[in-house]
């Protein structure tokens, strides 16, 4: 059994989800669960989300739209990120709304259509501003005469039109209004040219949280779902209604006391200042532990929680482990619990405390989480049954000192 493990309490989203829905108001909400659900667990969260009243769910990857589907989720489901040559047929066979961010993709939407027999849904991309994906303003004309066409012809619905921020995490920077008065003009002109749009998005979790203006028919909340704030300079998780739904815990490793001056992993960035207990940790930047959040001079690393205490790493993140200096005296023992990150409930760390460690962002640090953790979920609002208290997927067992 592998010695850690990602807790995800699906009560956590769920209840995140409804407080997104009392932000957004009138606002249907797209609970965004690309990448494995932020590193959480796609289907599993994408359940809860649901649950907790989202309506829709969002994917960069056909790949991971598909995967829903064939759980069995029926939901509207819209995916964004492909190349030419994408599944596009198997995507609009599986009733999965699709982007458009150019005219090649309008082509391949087309096609991949009237492969599968059906007409696809289209949702079309404009770039307001954020200079990444999407269509200028300046050709989002032609491109919907283009798809306006083929909506006569039956090969497509173009059913909406939608953007992404740049500085939404900065509701006052200018680029935010004038990204939504580009919106504003793309819904204008597609509206004029005869499209009846189903919905109309660009806000994030940032712009849900603190712009109601640019709400309009769906929001499309990433971070937030996961309970980590987008706009951790505004407000932290509970300023927002939200609760972190995963907790990053590991077994200690070895356990052993050294004397003073001795060296403390690779390069020896951290050497004890005296006789002292060292505990490893077996969790590395294999797993997706930032080596960026190492320390060095003689300063610590990101925080962990040993017992009551909050520890920080001694020395660099290796490949598949890290250093714990657990003090003088230190009563631990080999298979006590650690927990790197979780809700920061009774002061421990959290996903922040990891990114502001390592110079990124909380996104990063549940993302970049390896495979090789086992995501364990639980539900804190269920029925606790007789034998969950001593299942190892729930807790550790308490070893004995």
């Amino acid at each position: 059994m592998f010695p850690a493990r990602a807790v995800v309490d699906l009560a956590a989203i769920r209840g995140n989800v409804r407080a997104l829905a009392a932000h957004a108001r009138t606002a249907q909400v797209m609970a965004v669960v690309k990448a494995d659900a932020y590193g959480h667990g796609l289907v599993p969260v994408a359940r809860a989300a649901l649950e907790g009243g989202a309506t829709w769910l969002g994917t960069a990857q056909i790949a991971e739209a598909i995967a829903l589907r064939a759980a069995g989720i029926d939901a509207r489901v819209l995916t964004w990120l492909y190349a030419p040559g994408g599944p596009l047929e198997q995507a609009v066979a599986a009733d999965i709304d699709v982007s458009v961010a150019a005219p090649w993709a309008l082509d391949e939407v087309a096609d991949g259509a009237r492969r599968a027999g059906r007409t696809a849904r289209v949702h079309i991309k404009v770039d307001t501003g954020l200079g990444r994906n999407g269509i200028t303003p300046d050709r989002l004309e032609a491109l919907l005469d283009d798809a306006l066409r083929l909506q006569a012809e039956g090969v497509l619905d173009v059913v909406g039109i939608w953007s992404h921020f740049a500085f939404a995490d900065e509701p006052a920077h200018p680029t935010v209004l004038a990204q939504a008065e580009t919106f504003a003009g793309a819904i204008a002109l597609a509206e004029s040219l005869g499209a009846r749009l189903e919905v109309r998005h660009i806000a994030n979790s940032a712009a849900t949280l603190t712009n109601p203006a640019v709400h309009y028919d769906l929001v499309r909340p990433g971070i937030a779902v996961y309970g980590l704030s987008p706009v951790p300079h505004l407000g932290g998780p509970a300023d927002f209604g939200l609760v972190p739904a995963m907790t990053l815990e590991a077994e200690l490793a070895t356990v052993k006391t050294v004397g003073g001056g001795q060296g403390v992993s690779y390069a020896h960035a951290y050497v004890t200042s005296g006789a002292t207990t060292l505990g490893v940790v077996p969790l590395g930047y294999a797993d997706g532990i930032p080596r960026h959040a190492s320390g060095s001079d003689g300063r610590l690393g990101a925080p962990v929680r040993v017992g009551a205490r909050r520890l920080g790493i001694a020395g660099r993140v290796c490949m598949d482990q890290f250093v714990l200096d657990l003090g003088p005296g230190a009563l631990e023992v080999a298979g006590e619990r650690v927990e790197l990150f979780g809700t920061g409930a009774d002061g421990g760390p959290t996903a922040e405390d990891w990114a502001l460690a390592a110079g990124t962002i909380s996104y990063e640090i549940v993302t970049r989480l390896g495979s090789r953790v086992p995501r364990v979920h639980v539900d804190s609002e269920a029925p606790l049954r007789p034998d969950d208290a001593a299942s190892p997927a729930v807790a550790f067992p308490t070893v004995g000192r």
